[in-house]
């Protein structure tokens, strides 16, 4: 669906973007994470065709997206820092958006009003972070589109209202098989409705699969007795004779490996995706440090 192949960017001196590939499949919920300055806004920015690469493909179904005005109609862009017309009115926003997405859903946009609870008239600049957010989605919705890309979306919302926005997206996902890339540092949610996954640092992509995969491929194991040789360590800690062990590999072959050598005692863990994200990036230096203040 989505695709950016061996894309190149840089700005001036700096190359945010370093030879960078991304597939996202149709329908997926995919999560775009990373570490503040990763390059994943720039990616963004090129998958909604704001930046040409300097070199690279990004494509939508085999289409390039950069100047393609067709294309553009199919997606729906949330960014982190939201733009609004000084003086415009939700209902002079929906004019707007009526203008430029054929596919407008007016009578969506209208029912939505029981969803979000907006004042119609008053300018979005007088609405506080969170309701311009929820303006962004009210919106961006009734686009009916093909693709949502959505850059830290529910930042600034509250709890109840995070539970309402996940379960609008995931709703146009099942009904519509929408396809929806996030961005966001708030891993353990991320963890709750992406199906796929890409890590980023640095401009490269460190690793990019489906969740259950990356999941299956990375475990943590405690342990007492001696580490069996052959285990592909990411990260290592001890408490007396209790070792902490994150390994990749399945769970199934890490305790094969593990029984091999008759330890004391043993257990294999699953990873949550903000451990398997820490420990990943550990082996590019970005581990968490221990210093004494």
């Amino acid at each position: 669906m989505l695709e950016m192949q061996n894309v190149t960017k840089t700005f001036g001196t700096f190359k945010a973007l370093d030879d960078l590939s991304m597939n996202i499949p149709k329908g997926a919920v995919y999560g775009l994470v990373g570490p503040n300055g990763a390059g994943k806004s720039t990616a963004i920015r090129h998958l909604t065709g704001v930046y040409r690469p300097d070199c690279g493909s990004i494509t939508m179904d085999g289409q390039p997206i950069y100047e393609n005005s067709q294309l553009k109609q199919r997606i729906g862009y949330i960014p982190d820092d939201i733009f609004y017309f000084p003086s415009a009115s939700l209902e002079d926003m929906k004019k707007y958006y009526q203008g430029i997405y054929k596919n407008f859903d007016g009578e969506l946009f209208n029912r939505l009003y029981e969803v979000f609870h907006l004042p119609k008239k008053s300018p979005i600049r007088r609405f506080s972070k969170g309701m311009q957010k929820q303006a962004a989605f009210h919106l961006t919705i009734c686009t009916r589109p093909d693709v949502m890309i959505l850059d830290e979306p529910v930042d600034g919302l509250d709890p109840v209202m995070r539970r309402q926005v996940w379960s609008l997206i995931l709703s146009e996902v099942a009904q519509h098989e929408t396809t929806v890339l996030i961005s966001s540092h708030n891993l353990r949610e991320l963890e709750d409705i992406c199906d796929h996954v890409g890590i980023m640092d640095h401009g490269k992509m460190l690793i990019e699969r489906s969740l259950a995969d990356m999941q299956g491929n990375t475990v943590k194991i405690q342990m007492v007795g001696s580490t069996p040789e052959g285990l592909n360590v990411l990260h290592e800690s001890q408490s007396g004779r209790l070792k902490t062990l994150v390994v990749r590999g399945s769970a199934e072959k890490v305790a094969e490996q593990l029984r091999a050598v008759n330890p004391v005692y043993f257990d294999v863990l699953p990873l949550s995706l903000e451990e398997i994200f820490i420990y990943e990036l550990g082996g590019v230096n970005y581990e968490v440090k221990n210093i004494v203040l």
